[in-house]
């Protein structure tokens, strides 16, 4: 949730980013992980950890930190690894960037501040392979392990009736396609790639799945009309997804009929991260929902700061939050 309302500041007050074409180097802070942190993965035993004005932080053992050296300073919302040395983050200014050593230092590949929408989230299926998603439909893909990134519109979520109208515009007129496409889909907020296929996770109720590697698309019918933030797998034969005030359902990956999950609190789920053999929701006020065999238990922060994302490490759990990153055990 709190990646989205970010993302939609930028959209209100896009004519800020367009004074500012050129990307600046983020700058180099005393206490870089204090800031706000959107996302973390564990690249072969190091930490990388996304966030505020382009802050990239790194660590071998969850405690001490060091700055990366990044060329932006749009806010970071997503970093992925393949579990190598290769690492790809992106987010405001449809910025992508690219490292090729544990996150020490990056690369753009791409930053197109003058598009005005953000990338919410980005997955690799290998190195060479890998999508990028965000706001108002945006979706790229490479298959050069992001040397170049190619924009496609999936119209598979446009309605029935539109669809006549758009394709016609775009032969007779493709100007006035671009522009209309621009803004026509809802937003894309959280990619999974699980054995073999894509899900995807959106604004007002969209969950997808691809069983193609993404070139073609179906899209479930709506089972909760509110916007979900994460999508994730439990076990091998289920997958969850969770958003806006601590909705959140399972289904088996088969048959993708979703039911929902007992949250005890309405508080907006932002992530979802499986540790200790169950499943972690992770969200606003600082709550963790443990799910295991159909039961909720909670836990909080006593900061109560939104927890934006996680990684297990050394049996623990690292918290990326609105005010910096948190080591966290679970009470036995």
């Amino acid at each position: 949730m709190l990646k989205t309302t970010i993302a939609s500041a930028l959209i209100l007050f896009g004519g800020v980013a367009n004074a500012q074409i050129a990307p600046q180097p983020a700058l180099q802070v005393q206490h870089p992980q204090s800031t706000l942190f959107t996302d973390i993965v564990n690249s072969e035993g190091t930490l990388i950890a996304v966030g505020k004005h382009g802050t990239v932080v790194t660590s071998t053992d969850g405690e001490t930190w060091q700055q990366a050296k990044v060329p932006v300073q749009s806010l970071l919302t997503a970093v992925t690894s393949l579990g190598s040395d290769k690492s790809w983050a992106c987010g405001h200014d449809s910025s992508i960037l690219f490292s090729s050593d544990h996150g020490q230092t990056w690369q753009i590949q791409q930053y197109l501040p003058q598009q005005q929408k953000p990338c919410l989230d980005i997955e690799f299926v290998d190195a060479n392979t890998g999508f990028a998603i965000g706001a108002y439909g945006m979706f790229y893909q490479t298959n050069d392990g992001g040397q170049s990134w190619k924009k496609r519109f999936i119209d598979d979520f446009v309605h029935p009736d539109d669809k006549e109208y758009l394709q016609g515009l775009k032969e007779d007129d493709p100007q006035a396609y671009e522009e209309e496409t621009k803004f026509i889909l809802p937003h894309f907020n959280r990619l999974l790639i699980h054995e073999g296929h894509l899900y995807l996770a959106g604004e007002m109720g969209l969950v997808a799945y691809s069983e193609d590697m993404g070139k073609s698309w179906q899209r479930l019918d709506e089972f909760y009309p509110g916007s979900f933030f994460s999508v994730a797998p439990y076990g091998n034969e289920q997958v969850v997804v969770a958003g806006l005030r601590g909705n959140a359902f399972i289904a088996n990956s088969e048959e993708l009929e979703f039911s929902q999950i007992d949250v005890p609190v309405k508080a907006t789920i932002n992530s979802i991260v499986n540790f200790n053999g169950s499943l972690y929701l992770l969200a606003n006020s600082g709550f963790l929902f443990s799910y295991d065999n159909g039961q909720v238990k909670r836990s909080q922060l006593s900061s109560g700061h939104a927890i934006l994302s996680a990684v297990t490490f050394k049996n623990k759990l690292v918290l990326a939050t609105e005010k910096g990153l948190k080591i966290w055990e679970a009470k036995k």
